[in-house]
């Protein structure tokens, strides 16, 4: 068995019909072929920056590759900018900035070095 879950912070607001939109529009990836109990998670921590999180089980690597070479879940994660952005607003010099994740994760890498020299000068 494996787990997929991602966290995050929308740039809409709380309670937006957006907010509202991208969380629906979400709940298609708990249709892919090999999604198992997807769930919908919201942050209530203060402690936490990140509001939202999606959790997913895969019954093996192989349903795991399959969902995440899906054309609806490379269509759904396809702009990583926003999270590049993010990540170079909150991280302070000296901090180590660790991509970590299965799939096409590595793609954020020369977004967020971009957005890490336009954050720094």
């Amino acid at each position: 068995m494996i787990r997929h879950t991602v966290v995050f912070r929308l740039k809409h607001p709380r309670g937006s019909k957006e907010e509202k939109a991208f969380l629906d529009h979400a709940l298609l990836l708990r249709k892919i072929p090999g999604v198992e109990k997807f769930e919908q998670l919201r942050q209530v921590s203060r402690k936490n920056d990140y509001t939202f999180g999606f959790s997913m089980e895969f019954e093996d690597a192989a349903a795991y590759r399959g969902y995440d070479e899906h054309p609806e879940h490379v269509a759904f994660i396809a702009d990583w900018q926003s999270a590049a952005d993010h990540t170079a607003e909150i991280a302070r010099q000296g901090d180590f900035v660790i991509t970590l994740g299965c799939g096409d994760v590595y793609r954020i890498v020369p977004q967020l070095l971009d957005s890490l020299r336009r954050v720094r000068g």
